[in-house]
């Protein structure tokens, strides 16, 4: 008899060590830690689709609470951040919205402190990883202290907080190697945003230059959720907070972002101290988009999907006042990391809404820090004292540093007169918003929140072509990073439907096709019991062409202040070339960089030494904005040998150069070979043309012939 032959599957080394990393669940229900079978771990109990979070939810809590205290006592999210204080001043009232004291009295100087912060990564970890930002600021009111707790970005991944802890889990270290650090590139955050296209707005911005920033003090800051406003009379507002920088939002090129990773990790953290202390002081203007709540479902979007912006065009930004951050803090330890935020932190005239993640936020903050700072009494850490006397009967706990008087811990009283006393609203009490509820207690998701695709496919279309090219790049190597073909397929699916084009691009770079199908339900971020139908993405709408407010190519382009001039000199480098531009640059608020070839000094055609700032072996140009080469035959000699791959590289990140005389001859020695039709580059040109430039940020007509330069 003919023996019959069978195919045997060949089990890769990369085989084993998935199988050995994969836990079968296989027909087995999830539970709670107490062993109750779960058949929702995606949304908050609520009352009705659109109402309020319930105190009741404890699969809310046990989730939440868990996630809070898995590490001590470093963040679990926005480890690393950065620092400063500072004041806020009103420009006008806006009496008629508010009644808060810091939108009324414009003779007010609200004294603030600003964190800014990765998400994502540990302490430890570099400051140009590609992520959202971290952008919190704590007013110290009269009336009380005010936490506007927000991102760098106008939305965020999920729409409940109850999905908080799947997408952190998701985006850190993969639990069996702790790789990677500070890094979104890796099957098990794509996994999950494959299967919660609810993610795929914040998602895009993160592939966006927005995640990448060119300083903490070029980017813009959103409350992201949607709050209220009320006035004296008890009328409310919807309100959606913006921070505008000064200086524009500007970013670093993705290649940028890995060599600073290398040259200068506290890139970041080093600019924001080293502007304040040279007295070049942040500053960003206070935004409001102000809803009449009887336009409540007047949009294609629902107003408390946190997942949702409103474009500027439908609802103009009003400016209100300005933060400047003008001190450094004395101890970061004291200050930047014991400082503690919560979205709950709230004063009269400002409130909340039924965002079901703003509702998990408000407990998760408070929770989060009793881990973290120790103790229920952080409130007594100096860095989070209220300006005004905290009274109340809350008494003793862990680190309790103050020394309660009086016989009475207790409401009401009499031994004590009743005090402390309740104030009435007229006294400035704070009161709730009467909010009329009339719903049935309820585990699911309104329906106007399932409109996943149109807010990213408009972000999408409002860009320009360098920022779409960025994009694009960003989701290649992010996937390529990714081991599981269905996971890459599925996101290349889900691109698909925001631009076919970008889709199309992407896949071209993995080797892959965009599939037309896929087989699994896009949306798994659905209770067991709900209907799969309903809760799939609805279809895409158009509601605007483009919001051209979403391009950074509209930013303010009419700053250089504090912009870092890379100046390359040697001895004998011509005194008169370098005074010339350095004037014209310094009077700009620009800040001159003397890179040599080495350390110490340098000495000019005039005979006079020059401090050098930094040795060509301690630096790189990604750590500059832009580059001047004086001439001096001498000095350029020295320099040719050097520099090249310095110029070469500040040609390629599209930066403005200028050269002067001689200064020439570097050039012609690197990678450079179109002088002329450059609109950034500047051979013996005046200094108003480099400064420009400069301001413009980046010449980015110059990227397909920059592709080309080797660095």
């Amino acid at each position: 008899m003919e023996s019959k032959k069978t195919s045997k599957k060949v089990v890769t080394a990369k085989d084993k060590q998935l199988e050995n990393h994969t836990v079968d669940y296989t027909d087995k229900p999830m539970t709670t830690r107490q062993g109750l079978k779960v058949n929702d771990t995606n949304n908050s109990l609520k009352a009705g689709p659109r109402g309020a979070t319930l105190l009741e939810d404890f699969l809310l809590r046990e989730k939440i609470h868990n996630f809070d205290h898995e590490r001590i006592p470093e963040r679990i999210v926005h480890a690393r951040g950065s620092g400063a204080h500072g004041y806020f001043e009103l420009y006008e009232s806006i009496e008629e919205y508010s009644k808060a004291g810091i939108f009324t009295d414009t003779s007010r100087k609200t004294p603030v402190f600003a964190r800014f912060s990765t998400v994502a990564g540990s302490k430890g970890s570099t400051d140009l990883a590609r992520d959202v930002r971290g952008f919190a600021v704590k007013f110290y009111t009269d009336e009380g202290t005010w936490d506007l707790v927000g991102n760098n970005m106008p939305i965020f991944f999920i729409q409940d907080a109850m999905k908080f802890p799947d997408l952190i889990h998701s985006v850190k270290p993969e639990p069996h190697q702790e790789i990677p650090q500070a890094a979104s590139a890796h099957d098990t955050f794509y996994d999950f945003v494959s299967l919660t296209p609810e993610t795929l707005h914040n998602h895009i911005w993160v592939m966006s230059d927005r995640a990448i920033p060119r300083s903490l003090r070029m980017m813009e800051g959103f409350g992201i959720h949607t709050f209220r406003l009320i006035n004296k009379e008890g009328k409310a507002h919807f309100v959606k907070f913006h921070w505008k920088p000064k200086l524009g939002v500007h970013s670093v090129t993705w290649d940028e972002a890995v060599k600073i990773s290398g040259a200068d990790s506290d890139f970041h953290r080093r600019d924001l101290w080293n502007a304040i202390e040279a007295g070049n002081y942040p500053e960003w203007e206070l935004g409001l988009q102000i809803v009449p709540e009887e336009d409540e479902h007047k949009y294609d979007f629902d107003l408390l999907d946190p997942t949702k912006l409103i474009p500027e065009e439908m609802v103009p930004v009003k400016i209100v006042g300005k933060m400047v951050l003008n001190q450094n803090p004395e101890n970061f330890f004291a200050e930047t990391e014991q400082v503690a935020f919560m979205p709950g932190s709230i004063v009269p005239g400002i409130d909340f809404t039924n965002d079901p993640l703003l509702q998990g936020r408000l407990f998760s903050y408070r929770d989060t820090q009793l881990s973290r700072l120790g103790s229920h009494n952080f409130h007594q850490i100096p860095i989070n004292k209220p300006v005004g006397e905290a009274r109340n009967n809350q008494r003793d706990g862990h680190m309790q540093t103050e020394i309660p008087k009086g016989r009475t811990a207790y409401f009401p009283n009499s031994i004590s007169a009743g005090c402390p006393y309740l104030s009435t609203v007229a006294e400035g009490g704070f009161e709730s918003y009467q909010e009329r509820i009339d719903a049935k207690k309820i585990r699911t998701r309104s329906a106007s929140f399932n409109d996943h695709y149109s807010q990213p496919a408009l972000f999408y279309r409002s860009l320009s072509n360098w920022e779409k090219e960025h994009v694009m790049s960003a989701y290649s190597f992010e996937l390529g990073k990714c081991e599981f073909k269905h996971i890459k397929e599925r996101m290349l699916y889900l691109i698909g439907q925001i631009d076919t084009d970008l889709a199309d691009k992407v896949a071209a770079n993995l080797g892959m096709k965009v599939p037309s199908t896929i087989q699994e339900p896009v949306n798994q971020a659905i209770g067991a019991d709900a209907n799969v139908e309903e809760q799939q993405p609805s279809k895409k709408k158009i509601y605007l062409d483009k919001s051209p407010k979403l391009s950074q190519a509209n930013t303010n382009f009419d700053l250089i202040e504090t912009r870092q001039i890379a100046v390359l000199v040697a001895d004998g480098f011509h005194m008169k070339d370098f005074k010339t531009m350095a004037d014209a640059l310094k009077q700009k608020g620009a800040v001159i960089k003397l890179i040599a070839p080495h350390g110490g000094s340098v000495t000019c055609d005039e005979g006079m030494e020059h401090k050098v700032d930094a040795a060509i072996m301690t630096t790189e140009s990604v750590l500059f904005d832009a580059l001047f080469i004086p001439g001096g035959k001498k000095s350029v000699d020295a320099l040719v040998s050097k520099f090249i791959k310095f110029i070469n590289e500040t040609y390629k990140h599209c930066k403005a150069i200028a050269v002067t005389n001689e200064g020439k001859q570097v050039l012609d020695k690197s990678e450079i070979e179109d002088f002329e039709n450059d609109a950034a580059l500047f051979i013996n040109g005046t200094p108003d043309d480099f400064i420009g430039a400069i301001a413009k940020h980046r010449n980015w007509d110059r990227r397909e012939k920059a592709e080309k330069i080797p660095a």
